[in-house]
């Protein structure tokens, strides 16, 4: 047994997959919560990746935490005594560790999407039956108090009983080009963006309105990415990967992982070990997911929904409106204006989507409204809530929940179960499956809750 597996009273937590969104949880559990949580290890397949982490772990003046194999993710649950593991590898792999938590007693916190797939989805609710362990799905959107908000007012009963629902999401060529760089482009690998993307989306309705999934009809395509679309369009450019590669110096759908030491710390200084390359040609060979989603949804509470995502757009922003029996509910949200070729090859978090980096360049439009429409009444802009910080300050709320050490309340139900994962996940399922066929498709038919 290591040195950090000594007597704490803190829960005890591990880390499994270390690519770039464990970072959030590692932050969390060196910085803010540091007092009432503690890290004790990692697991991946790379061990630079993990070492990568370590020197964070270090330099904020703790000690580095053991680091294992994927292969010997047993071994650490007992060698470290954990408590809670937290699952942030590739979509497809998640059900693996998960399940394999609970059976051996141990809590899991899984990144969204909890699964890929119903069958793998099975096994995880299988799982928790059988072992009565707990499982958080991290939909931090839940958490972002504009998000919050729109909860309240739709429970309040102000716009009544709920009939439909509108709901575009947008993004932009910077953000939405980023799923066709990396693993996510292999449908295997994500579910596709209806999946790993909308998941979020769907859950948020799921929520907001109380009910889930009963039929859902889709269409979708790969429309812009992929190397047929960029060679029609002569956007094309003859490189696999950015790193190194002459052609995609200028080109603005190219990543530059050399110049952020994060990213090369992960990705580049990792590649020896296998071969994933996090900057691929979103115009080349090997995308099998789509990139321009329509889809219809009927709840059981009878409100229907229409869904629209796109993912080449030149704004990045959402727009979701609520009709009810007394009114209208109307929310528009502009995360970014435009993307600023100057930036449009760094990647996220490195600087926000279209602002100045080093150079001098325009600042995009950001903002939101909301909007009540009463029957009979005249329009009113509801007072908006801090949005500052991670996905609308929705990340530092649900980590504070998760890790604070202490139960806050919860009127709203913004924590979610491995029920919520699923029924997240039943909407986006039941879409990838009516692409296929060009049928409506039941909820109940893909997965039975």
């Amino acid at each position: 047994m290591s040195p950090s597996a000594a007597n704490s009273p803190r829960p005890r937590y591990a880390i499994v997959g270390l690519g770039g969104r464990a970072q959030m949880f590692v932050d969390a559990l060196t910085r803010a919560h540091v007092d009432t949580a503690q890290l004790v290890a990692f697991c991946d397949l790379n061990q630079t990746r993990m070492d990568a982490h370590n020197r964070t772990v270090v330099e904020r003046g703790l000690p580095a935490v053991p680091t294992y194999r994927a292969q010997d993710f047993a071994t650490m649950l007992d060698a470290e005594r954990v408590d809670t593991v937290i699952v942030t590898s590739i979509d497809r792999t998640h059900d693996e560790y998960i399940v394999a938590a609970l059976r051996a007693g141990r809590d899991v916190i899984t990144e969204k999407p909890m699964t890929t797939d119903a069958q793998r989805c099975r096994r995880i609710l299988d799982a928790q039956a059988e072992t009565g362990r707990k499982v958080t799905v991290t939909f931090n959107y839940r958490y972002n108090p504009l998000h919050t908000r729109v909860r309240e007012v739709i429970a309040s009963g102000a716009i009544g009983e709920i009939g439909s629902v509108h709901f575009e999401w947008l993004l932009d060529t910077r953000h939405g080009a980023d799923y066709f760089r990396r693993w996510h482009r292999d449908k295997a690998n994500s579910g596709g963006l209806m999946v790993h993307k909308a998941t979020h989306h769907f859950d948020l309705v799921n929520w907001w309105i109380a009910s889930s999934p009963e039929v859902v009809y889709g269409l979708g395509r790969l429309f812009f990415y992929g190397d047929e679309n960029g060679t029609r369009r002569g956007l094309a450019r003859p490189y696999a990967r950015a790193h190194g590669a002459s052609e995609a110096a200028d080109d603005p759908f190219a990543l530059h992982l050399a110049g952020n030491e994060t990213m090369t710390a992960l990705y580049l200084d990792a590649e020896h070990e296998d071969g994933y390359h996090r900057d691929q040609n979103v115009f080349g060979p090997g995308v099998t997911i789509e990139d321009d989603m329509t889809v219809a949804v009927r709840y059981r509470s009878g409100a229907t929904m229409s869904y629209h995502l796109t993912a080449y757009s030149p704004w990045e922003g959402y727009r979701v409106g609520f009709n009810g029996s007394a009114g209208r509910l109307e929310l528009d949200v502009m995360e970014n204006s435009f993307v600023d070729p100057g930036t449009a090859g760094t990647v996220a978090g490195e600087a926000l989507h279209g602002r100045p980096g080093t150079e001098v360049r325009p600042e995009p439009e950001r903002g939101a409204r909301l909007t009540l429409r009463k029957h009979w009444e005249k329009p009113e802009d509801l007072d908006l809530p801090d949005t500052s910080g991670g996905h609308g300050g929705g990340d530092e709320r649900m980590l504070a929940e998760i890790f604070g050490g202490e139960i806050a309340p919860d009127p709203l139900g913004r924590a979610s179960t491995h029920r919520d994962g699923a029924l997240s996940l039943l909407t986006g399922l039941a879409a990838n499956r009516s692409f296929e066929t060009g049928l409506p498709v039941r909820a109940d038919e893909i997965l039975e809750l």
